[in-house]
């Protein structure tokens, strides 16, 4: 894939940070060394665990340039590193591994998640927020408009089929962690309009799709028939507005 856009991602920075902070809040450590943010993006998840442990060592991964980019403008007091989570040293040096909406984007978490886990140090703990997209309505619009013939040539295969339900994220930890903690939870964002969805997903979850179309025409004719099939499972409330539940998974895994 082309690199992302991190102005675009932020267009939803609000919407994007939350879970970040409610997963920060819940991880029992109370003095923390070393902490690495894994697939930290423009660094707005970062700041939350550097708000919040102040005096502790927080560094930002990232494979994305431009992501790494905007956060070192944004967020220059902090250590940033342009590399993949794959290519992280297992040597339990960090305190807390953390990652907020990104483990989605790498391959095989059975080999990936024990690399990471390999890197906290003894009493400390890995904390991942991970959307669970393949359940949502917008994830079923995208995938009806996708049936269509004429995009059969022009698109490959859907890759949210992929993803995996929180069960199997705890079989890979319940290996190794002393105690883990895991939640769901649906935060109902309210767009201005039916098009709001299509805008919140166009630089994450469309994007794989958009990337593989060459024209600006062929990009817009796609966006219109999922905005179509998005209106046959949203609502609009009597003020014009639409409430789009985005489904997110939570795991806390604590090495004792």
């Amino acid at each position: 894939m082309k690199d992302w856009n991190p102005d675009k991602y932020l267009l939803f920075e609000n919407e994007r940070t939350q879970p970040a902070i409610d997963l920060v809040e819940k991880i029992s450590l109370s003095n923390p060394k070393k902490i690495i943010d894994i697939g930290c993006g423009p660094g707005n998840s970062t700041r939350i665990l550097a708000n919040k442990w102040p005096n502790c060592n927080v560094v930002g991964l990232d494979s994305s340039k431009s992501m790494i980019e905007k956060a070192k403008s944004d967020y220059p007091n902090q250590t940033w590193i342009h590399e993949r989570a794959e290519n992280i040293a297992d040597d339990k040096e960090y305190s807390l591994v953390f990652s907020n909406a990104s483990l989605q984007w790498m391959d095989n978490p059975e080999i990936l998640i024990p690399k990471l886990w390999n890197a906290v140090e003894d009493n400390g703990a890995f904390a991942a927020q991970i959307p669970n997209f393949e359940n949502m309505p917008v994830n079923f619009a995208i995938n009806d408009a996708l049936k269509k013939e004429k995009w059969n040539n022009r698109i490959k295969s859907n890759i949210w089929n992929k993803q995996h339900e929180i069960n199997y994220y705890y079989e890979i930890l319940n290996k190794y962690a002393g105690e883990i903690t895991l939640w769901e939870t649906h935060y109902y964002h309210i767009m201005e309009s039916m098009k709001g969805i299509i805008d919140f997903v166009r630089s994450t979850a469309l994007r794989p799709y958009l990337e593989q179309l060459v024209t600006e025409d062929e990009k817009r004719e796609l966006e219109n028939e999922i905005l179509d099939e998005c209106k046959k499972r949203y609502n609009e409330q009597s003020n014009n507005k639409v409430l789009f539940p985005f489904q997110r998974m939570f795991i806390i895994a604590y090495k004792k």
